[in-house]
């Protein structure tokens, strides 16, 4: 493929566990070209969000060509908690604790995604798979960001579903409401929430199988940051999966996936979209007015079903054969 025809894409993350995934279908696609990953106060410390993005693009065998920006080390207004009890501790399975020793970009990533913007305009899209934080703050110094930007694709919120940090609320949206509210009200993105995620691209027992007999890295280390995911669902009955239920969701690579191969987008709807920026219960709930009683003009496309078996040959082929197009 002609690199003129790749989509330019900016991922921003608060890596551990699937966000990994993520980078790795990017890196590894030929329809995308991977410009730059930026770092979002999220999942994990900060420090070890970076160092497993950098893992992860080493792993993925682009360490030294993809640069990693560190960006806003906390939520705009409010506090937020870690999710290390569904990632294990530090993000990777709580086994890997990776010390790369390669440089972060020289620039916050806030200021970079306003660069890169600006530098080619309609151009860059970004993809992001953490709270919201980075866009907003580039948003707040750019106002013509939406404009500049090719398209941002956004992994958050439940529409019209239970969320998975509260019963409101999707834990991207739940970090930083502000953040989220700020965005959604600026840019028409293109948003998979957790609904989906949940109803698509949860996968079990037979494809934890299917990986464990391949000999890859890529494998192993599937393996290694999905088991904690696994156990939590296991263990705990909750909103997401059923007590003694093996299974994981992949909110973040089903989100790229998307990106390098719109073709498992099964179905969409343009709706209007408000996020919850409150402090309470309802902290993050995303209000989506899929039936149009509000008469709001629609401001996002929600993806409300995907290609389950697509996605996971997506996945499979990525682990195995390191590339996410070896199928299709």
């Amino acid at each position: 493929m002609d690199d003129t025809d790749r989509t330019r894409v900016i991922i921003d993350t608060d890596t551990a566990g699937d966000d990994t995934q993520a980078l790795v279908l990017a890196a590894l696609s030929d329809q995308i070209e991977l410009e730059a990953v930026t770092i979002c106060a999220g999942n994990v410390t900060f420090n070890r969000q970076v160092e497993n993005a950098k893992y992860t693009l080493q792993a993925a065998g682009v360490g030294n060509n993809v640069t990693v920006y560190e960006g806003a080390q906390s939520p705009l207004q409010k506090s937020h908690d870690h999710a290390e009890h569904v990632h294990g501790e530090g993000g990777l399975g709580g086994s890997l604790f990776p010390q790369t020793n390669i440089p972060s970009g020289d620039i916050h990533a806030v200021k970079y995604i306003i660069q890169a913007a600006r530098q080619n305009p309609g151009e860059i899209t970004v993809v992001a798979i953490a709270p919201l934080t980075n866009l907003a703050l580039a948003l707040q110094l750019e106002p013509k960001l939406p404009e500049l930007l090719d398209q941002v694709v956004c992994m958050g919120g439940a529409v019209n579903t239970i969320g998975n940090v509260t019963p409101a609320a999707e834990y991207n949206f739940w970090v930083d409401p502000d953040a989220a509210a700020m965005v959604i009200d600026a840019f028409e993105i293109t948003l998979i929430d957790w609904g989906v995620t949940v109803r698509d691209a949860k996968l079990g027992p037979d494809t934890f199988e299917q990986v464990a007999q391949m000999d890859t890295e890529l494998a192993s280390f599937y393996s290694t940051i999905i088991q904690p995911v696994r156990q939590f669902n296991q263990e705990s009955k909750n909103n997401a999966t059923d007590h003694d239920d093996d299974t994981a969701t992949h909110p973040d690579s089903v989100t790229m996936a998307t990106v390098l191969n719109p073709d498992i987008i099964e179905t969409a709807t343009q709706c209007h979209i408000t996020v919850d920026s409150r402090s309470g219960p309802t902290r993050g709930y995303t209000l989506a007015d899929e039936l149009d009683v509000l008469s709001y003009p629609s401001n996002a496309r929600v993806i409300k079903s995907i290609d389950t078996d697509r996605f996971q040959t997506i996945l499979l082929d990525t682990l195995a054969y390191a590339d996410p197009h070896y199928t299709y």
